[in-house]
């Protein structure tokens, strides 16, 4: 059988992609970011009242991780019809219902309309919002990695990435504007809805813009082999689990530090500021909005080291420094300076896009292409339950225990390591061909591991 050739896209076609990708992960990590800034700052108020701020946000963050425990879900539906339909079709229907969703929270009642209907109907929507996303990640990142060529994978790869700071910025910044124009009773009276209601029209952008793009041509040769052999394949999610298990669980301990050091340097981050520190919720959110526009550009830059040095050096580079930085962050924000947090949060997330900029390109380069759907939706969205869901939880909970930042900085740093651990003996897949199957990799020598 002869070997597959590599995929060419033209240049002008390859950025109409890359842009495509780019606008609907921000569109969509726009209405994920937007629940988490709101559940900090007016659902804990609005929808789970209680006299203990810290027990309201507790409880609030608790409906925010639900979204994250149907991302597998969504992962494990949107890889197998992206394996065996294509990747376009899927991110369209991502975009939709992560949309849809988030328009309707914004049309939701309060507690003191409705009472318990409240909470129930907000954590229904968010579990929409985490299927949607969990199948956004796996088609954004693959339908531009497989376009592209080898030799700049990290940094065509990487575009799709900065699509999460992009949705923060976005996010964050519609809040951070009403926070300035409107006093904090009509935030909390009808402001808030604003931002969801916005969602309407920016799907409808990204919609328009993503229904323009080509089909993976990888996944086209795939899908022809496989009509041609004319044999049953097996389900690509049960393919995953029997053959690449591992390649699983490398992306799990990939993803692991990562994910949960976004989430305490932008949604924590907004609890230790305003309930800890008892400032003003701006200054949170100005911080965080200097941070992800810094996070934003350099995402693609990190990408594009990747290509020049690998991807495992590059996230090191981000693993190694968050475990240090882990203690370094909150005694800078302890200072109650707004330039010093805004300072804390933007080299927070400059780490944390050393360790994000690879990541597309690294789990797209260890799978096969008739499973990289699954395989890579998987591996990411399992890693979201045990990592990102669970982080402002832990995070609240350790502050509400300890009335002390130490040992959230100590957990921060710990899911650092376990990242620096997994990368450290995982094989460097910088170069790696897509076209064709996979062929399974020797084991990493002493030299590739330093």
């Amino acid at each position: 059988m002869a070997a597959a050739t590599p995929v060419s896209t033209p240049p002008r076609a390859l950025a109409r992609i890359v842009g495509a990708s780019l606008i609907g992960t921000t569109v969509e990590w726009y209405d994920f970011f937007l629940y988490g800034s709101a559940a900090a700052l007016v659902f804990n108020k609005l929808f789970f009242p209680s006299s203990d701020p810290l027990t309201g946000t507790l409880i609030s963050f608790v409906t925010y991780a639900i979204g994250f425990l149907a991302r597998p879900l969504g992962g494990i539906v949107f890889g197998h019809y992206g394996d065996r339909l294509g990747r376009k079709k899927l991110l369209v229907v991502s975009l939709l219902l992560m949309g849809g969703s988030t328009f309707a929270m914004g049309l939701l009642p309060t507690h003191a309309a409705v009472g318990a209907a409240a909470p129930v109907l907000l954590t229904v929507l968010r579990l929409v919002q985490g299927f949607a996303l969990g199948g956004e990640w796996g088609g954004a990142v693959l339908i531009v990695a497989e376009h592209g060529g080898d030799e700049r994978r990290g940094f065509w790869a990487s575009w799709p990435q900065a699509g999460a700071p992009g949705g923060n910025l976005l996010a964050t910044g519609v809040l951070a504007l009403l926070a300035a124009v409107q006093s904090d009773e009509q935030f909390l009276a009808w402001g808030w809805r604003i931002p969801f209601l916005l969602s309407g029209v920016l799907v409808g952008v990204g919609l328009w813009i993503r229904l323009s793009v080509s089909e993976s041509p990888l996944f086209l040769e795939a899908q022809a082999r496989a009509e041609a052999a004319a044999e049953e394949q097996p389900a690509p999610v049960v393919d995953v689990v029997r053959r690449s298990w591992r390649e699983v669980l490398i992306a799990i301990g990939t993803r692991f530090g990562e994910n949960i050091s976004y989430y305490i340097l932008t949604s924590f981050l907004l609890v230790y500021v305003t309930v800890h520190l008892d400032l003003p919720k701006s200054t949170a959110l100005n911080a965080v909005l200097i941070g992800s526009a810094v996070h934003f550009v350099t995402i693609p830059a990190w990408g594009a080291l990747s290509d020049r040095i690998g991807r495992r050096p590059v996230t090191l580079i981000g693993s190694v420094g968050m475990a240090v930085w882990a203690f370094v962050f909150f005694a800078l924000l302890d200072t109650r300076s707004f330039t010093v947090i805004a300072l804390a949060v933007t080299a927070g997330l400059l780490l944390h896009g050393a360790m994000y900029g690879p990541q597309a390109a690294f789990v797209t380069e260890l799978f096969d292409t008739r499973v990289r759907y699954s395989g890579a939706s998987l591996g990411s969205q399992l890693a979201s339950i045990v990592a990102g869901a669970l982080a402002p939880i832990i995070a609240v909970e350790l502050l509400s225990d300890y009335d002390s930042s130490v040992p959230v900085s100590v957990y921060l740093c710990f899911a650092a390591l376990v990242t620096t651990f997994t990368v450290a003996r995982a094989r460097e897949t910088r170069g790696r061909a897509l076209a064709g199957p996979r062929t399974e990799p020797a084991p990493a020598t002493a030299a590739e591991r330093v």
